[in-house]
């Protein structure tokens, strides 16, 4: 008996020393653990970290677009141009002033010799139907510059969404990204052990790295991309925005619901700015039809001249008119003809080509929303739940590291799908949008709005909010 018991003392005591051990090991190492990761930097070091980059909302982005854009400003510069041409049309001709001066010398005897003088005052008259044709024609490039300005506008601002979206898409891919090298690192890390102890063979570790480097490439592909997004948003907004700006949001925030396709097709044949530039254009071609009309008839000046010689003096009234006899400007009236007629059609293609462009976007919006539903319904949480009872099955030896990682890698697939049909979504939404755009309706006001509401857009009226009042003369909004 006191052979058996020597030994059961020794292993007694052996336990009991390794976990005095262990519990000394714990005690040094738990104020470290416990201590604040902002106790490890020193002030000096935590006061010289650089700040974060300044996070923008859309309401933001869309304000230092109309303030800092170069092209809309070369747009307004144009509306500017056309008003010009409106006060040039309403001028009235200046007159014409002749002075002559010169010495008359006798060339028989008894002929007065000395300094003679004559003078002439011409005023061309217009004719009512000329001058008002000229006038039509510069209103109607107003009108047209107008509507120019306005389809610009919400072009450049559906343009300046849709990169945001972008990006929010692109973001989340990010993180989603560093999520998955983080979990490919937990697995490479048990794999590791397993393989250590021979509990699974060499080639899972194998396997296992290249699911970790193909993570780590992934990350670095999507933050490029995030990259490349950041900067043509930047480029659409200006230069007003910082080069290391970030923006806030989220592609999961539920997007808003379109009014009827009907409602949306009508308001589009009404007022969308595309068709009133269109047809702005052609009663300006009209005008200028009639202008070249107008210019078939004779035109009139009215004529003062006198002469003062050294002997006499004489002056005279009269009439100038240009006859057109030989120069009926065919030529000039039948270019405006054709440019009328071109004028109508493009008219006519224009409103078949928005329609259409309406109708597909409502079939992706629809297609968009369906996907969403399902992703989010159901194929999401099955694949993260498949990829669970795949882990849990790995880890207690029933399956391989192969179904595991297929598991994952369809977990994945499915939530990036997720995120592009939530993108595809939105940017249903912006199309959508662009071409229920309201000629008029100025899109700076939507950077008026208050920071924390949703940007003014054709799908708010469903819920009850009033759209921004019509102004085309405004001052650029800044940034509140």
């Amino acid at each position: 008996m006191t052979a058996y018991r020597r030994p059961l003392c020794r292993a007694a005591t052996f336990v009991c020393a390794l976990a005095l051990t262990t519990l000394c090991a714990a005690a040094r190492a738990q104020p470290l653990a416990a201590a604040p990761a902002s106790a490890a930097l020193p002030p000096a070091t935590a006061a010289s970290m650089p700040a974060a980059a300044p996070g923008y909302t859309l309401w933001q982005l869309t304000a230092l677009t109309l303030e800092g854009n170069p092209a809309l400003a070369a747009e307004r510069a144009r509306l500017a141009g056309a008003r010009a041409r409106v006060r040039s049309a309403s001028a009235h001709p200046n007159p014409e002033v002749e002075w002559l001066q010169g010495q008359q010398r006798a060339r028989l005897p008894g002929t007065a010799q000395g300094t003679s003088q004559s003078w002439s005052i011409t005023q061309p008259l217009e004719l009512p139907g000329l001058r008002r044709a000229r006038i039509d024609a510069a209103q109607a490039d107003v009108s047209g510059a107008q509507a120019g300005l306005g389809a610009f506008e919400h072009a450049l601002l559906a343009s300046v969404r849709h990169r945001y979206y972008t990006v929010l898409r692109l973001q989340a891919e990010s993180r989603n990204a560093e999520q998955d090298v983080a979990l490919a690192e937990q697995i490479h890390a048990r794999v590791k052990v397993r393989v250590g102890t021979g509990e699974s063979p060499r080639y899972e570790l194998i396997r296992a790295e290249a699911e970790r480097l193909n993570a780590q490439r992934a990350v670095q592909t999507a933050r490029l991309r995030e990259q490349q997004a950041r900067a043509e948003l930047r480029r659409m907004v200006g230069l007003a925005l910082p080069a290391d700006f970030s923006v806030q949001g989220s592609i999961e925030d539920a997007a808003p619901a379109p009014p009827p396709i009907a409602a949306l097709r009508s308001r589009l044949l009404e007022r969308h700015p595309e068709l009133v530039a269109v047809r702005a254009e052609l009663r300006g071609a009209e005008s200028r039809l009639q202008l070249e009309q107008a210019r078939r008839l004779p035109s009139v000046a009215l004529r003062v001249a006198g002469d003062r010689a050294p002997d006499m003096t004489s002056q005279r009234i009269g009439v100038v008119l240009s006859v057109p006899l030989f120069d009926r400007r065919e030529g000039p009236i039948g270019e405006a003809q054709a440019h009328v007629l071109r004028l109508r059609s493009s008219v006519a293609d224009r409103e078949l080509g928005l329609t259409q462009g309406l109708e597909i976007a409502w079939q992706h919006y629809q297609i968009a929303r369906s996907q969403v539903a399902a992703y989010e319904g159901g194929i999401v949480r099955q694949a993260e739940s498949a990829r669970r009872v795949a882990e849990a099955a790995y880890r207690y030896g029933e399956r391989g590291i192969l179904d595991y990682l297929d598991a994952q890698r369809a977990w994945r697939l499915a939530r990036n799908e997720l995120n592009a049909a939530r993108f595809e979504l939105r940017a249903a939404l912006v199309e959508m949008e662009r071409l229920r755009a309201e000629a008029g309706v100025d899109a700076g006001a939507e950077a008026d709005a208050e920071p924390d509401t949703y940007f003014f857009s054709p799908f708010d009226s469903a819920a009850g909010i009033d759209p921004p009042a019509p102004s085309f003369d405004r001052t650029p909004a800044s940034p509140r």
